[in-house]
């Protein structure tokens, strides 16, 4: 669908609406193509392709206020689609703080461009190459014995939003993808292991005979893992479970839970949660980033937020409604939906790499885990309790000494980012990411 497409159909169902007896009104259009296939041992066992086009409509009478969302944009059905969202917003309960984002916090034309995608979808023969090369490299490992399957995949998608106060915007990415898993074997038994990449662009993408040895060499290395004692040590998160302790920042600072008062942070901000000299960024316009927009889900200007400034805790990531709840205004962070109201969140959140290197933690931990796979984090929202099961090498004498398995981990979130020291391996692999970072002292359950 062409932009000028999509601007006339939701500007016609915000006419809809307004006949219908809306005060005000949003509507957000998705188009989305993905495409796959899935290879194990050598064949083709699956391809997959999609298209879709997914309408949402939301419409506030007062203060009340109803969503709804189709596939279906013929004249009729979007005519019908307005009367029964008026008519539900009519009857639902009083919001005291819904309604569309402030007109004076509208981003205006021209957009940045942000370069999110190079829209080239490959052939289901480029992608079968691709699979395929990822999973003989692996599989050429000497100990990889079976696999569990390589991909490789592409997506990409335009989203359209409109609203009755005059904005219209477009925003969008494509993403293309390889991943493999396999299986290593040796006296003692069988260990599993992956690799992926995912880039905006098919030329950042790295190549698949590397993705697929670097698969084979992470499962030989987890061969004949031990167990290990129960007790108190130094815990390194590798680079790629790292982004996961950043993730449950960002939960925490959710404007939704914030509001709700479910936050261990909520009575956090401007005050000092890491060490000084910690950065955590959120930026919503790094170029090809994998979760950049130009605004956000209410068409509000967007820019960075330097969320952790030295240490200290600076702001929530906020909508409109959230900010009005708190008695704040919106920092551009709504993220938008085809069904219901706006939501919020992170854009593209990372922790500043730091000065040390991965084996300069590892010398530093001396004794204790280097944690490289998780299973399953439990967390308590209010007071950030915190365990994983997990599994990884045991550190000796500052160095590497064996593969460990059946570990859970436990400590306090608040207490563990106090603590935390970065690495300077920082790599760009998702919408959150952070470099392998050393918490001096973690509760480790073993035997």
């Amino acid at each position: 669908m062409q932009s000028k497409d999509a601007e006339s159909l939701l500007a016609t169902l915000l006419a809809d609406a307004k006949a219908a007896g809306a005060e005000t009104a949003d509507a957000v259009l998705y188009h989305s193509v993905s495409s796959g296939v899935s290879w194990r041992l050598g064949k083709l066992e699956d391809v997959e392709r999609s298209e879709g086009q997914d309408l949402g409509l939301r419409i506030m009478v007062g203060k009340r206020q109803a969503s709804v969302s189709t596939t279906d944009h013929s004249r009729a059905s979007l005519k019908d689609l307005a009367e029964r969202c008026a008519a539900m917003a009519k009857a639902a309960p009083e919001d005291p703080y819904c309604g569309l984002a402030p007109a004076d916090r509208l981003a205006k034309p021209p957009f940045a461009d942000l370069d999110l995608g190079d829209y080239a979808e490959p052939s289901t023969e480029d992608l079968k190459a691709r699979a395929a090369a990822c999973e003989d490299a692996a599989m050429a490992v000497e100990g990889i014995v079976n696999s569990n399957g390589a991909g490789a995949s592409y997506s990409e998608g335009k989203k359209w939003f409109a609203t009755s106060h005059g904005f219209f915007g477009e925003t969008g990415g494509a993403n293309h993808s390889t991943s493999v898993s396999v299986l290593a074997q040796d006296e003692n038994g069988m260990e599993t292991d992956y690799e992926y990449d995912s880039k905006t662009h098919l030329a950042d993408l790295k190549p698949a005979v590397d993705i697929g040895r670097e698969a084979g060499e992470r499962t030989v290395k987890r061969l004949s893992p031990k167990k290990i004692k129960s007790r108190e040590a130094p815990v390194i998160f590798d680079k790629r479970v790292s982004r996961s302790l950043i993730g449950q920042l960002a939960g925490a600072v959710n404007g939704a839970a914030i509001a709700r008062g479910v936050s261990f942070l909520k009575d956090k901000k401007g005050e000092k949660i890491f060490a000084a000299g910690i950065n955590i960024t959120d930026d919503p316009h790094i170029k090809r980033g994998q979760g950049s927009r130009p605004f956000d889900g209410e068409g509000v200007v967007n820019g960075k937020i330097d969320l952790i400034k030295d240490g200290v805790l600076t702001d929530w990531f906020l909508n409109s409604g959230q900010a009005k709840q708190l008695g704040l205004e919106t920092n551009g962070r709504a993220s938008r939906g085809t069904g219901g109201a706006p939501g919020s969140g992170s854009t593209n959140l990372f922790l500043e790499k730091g000065a040390a290197s991965l084996d300069d933690l590892i010398g530093q931990a001396g004794e204790g885990l280097l944690l490289r796979d998780m299973f399953g984090p439990q967390v308590n929202s209010n007071t950030g309790d915190y365990s994983v099961g997990c599994s990884g090498f045991w550190i000796e004498g500052g160095a590497i000494a064996y593969p460990v398995s059946e570990i859970t981990i436990a400590g306090n979130l608040l207490e563990m980012y106090a603590a935390l020291i970065p690495a300077d391996d920082l790599e760009f692999l998702g919408s959150t990411n952070a470099p392998s970072v050393l918490i001096p002292s973690l509760t480790i359950a073993g035997d």
